[in-house]
């Protein structure tokens, strides 16, 4: 088994909207109000790891959809970069859905789906695993499609013959709905103080 590097050099990969849902769910915060940069460093300092980068991604409405969500993420993604955060977006997809309502009617209504992020993020940590630019991919996310790159990662390290860990954080509370990381990682969990200890303090949502 190939020995542990004295220095872990980290990446975060932060899954944009599954850890809004995350968040949401656990402390019941009704909008992205997480700092990305310190919510990384926080995990890796308390861990010992050497942070290198932090990239993020997410969905993004039209703004002849949802102007609000449009122009918070315009927003938030430039204070990101401006940060030093690795950004990407991709526009939302559209759909009808339809549903059986109680009353035995059905309703019909346009939903958006987040397609692409999920396989962005799962290139990005097996691309940069294979050029050896980390030591720890650091996921903030809980999404079971990312259980196969987990996989990937590991297979990587035996080819490489060197130490790899993939790691998956997310917010947990009593209240929260799902308590399980992504299967074969090793799990961080992220409690009430520590999210709050890394808030962003500005509020991205335009001014009505």
């Amino acid at each position: 088994m190939p020995a542990e590097p004295p220095v872990k050099r980290t990446i975060a990969f932060f899954d944009g909207q599954n850890l809004f849902h995350s968040a949401k769910s656990a402390f019941g915060y009704t909008y992205p109000n997480y700092n990305v940069k310190v919510l990384a460093q926080s995990i890796c300092a308390a861990r010992g790891w050497q942070l290198d980068q932090v990239r993020f991604y997410t969905g993004v409405p039209d703004s002849s959809d949802n102007a609000m969500w449009n122009g918070f993420w315009a927003a938030k993604l430039l204070a990101m970069s401006r940060q030093g955060v690795w950004t990407f977006s991709r526009p939302l997809r559209y759909r009808n859905q339809t549903v059986k309502l109680p009353d035995g009617t059905l309703h019909a209504f346009l939903a958006a789906e987040e397609k692409g992020v999920d396989v962005r993020i799962a290139l990005d940590v097996i691309r940069l695993a294979h050029r050896r630019d980390y030591d720890v991919a650091l996921v903030f996310s809980q999404d079971q499609d990312l259980s196969e790159v987990a996989a990937e990662v590991r297979a990587i390290s035996t080819e490489q013959e060197r130490w790899i860990k993939m790691a998956s954080a997310f917010p947990v509370s009593p209240a929260a709905r799902n308590k399980r990381g992504i299967n074969s990682t090793d799990w961080i969990t992220i409690d009430r103080a520590a999210y709050d200890a890394c808030l962003d303090p500005r509020d991205y949502r335009p001014k009505r």
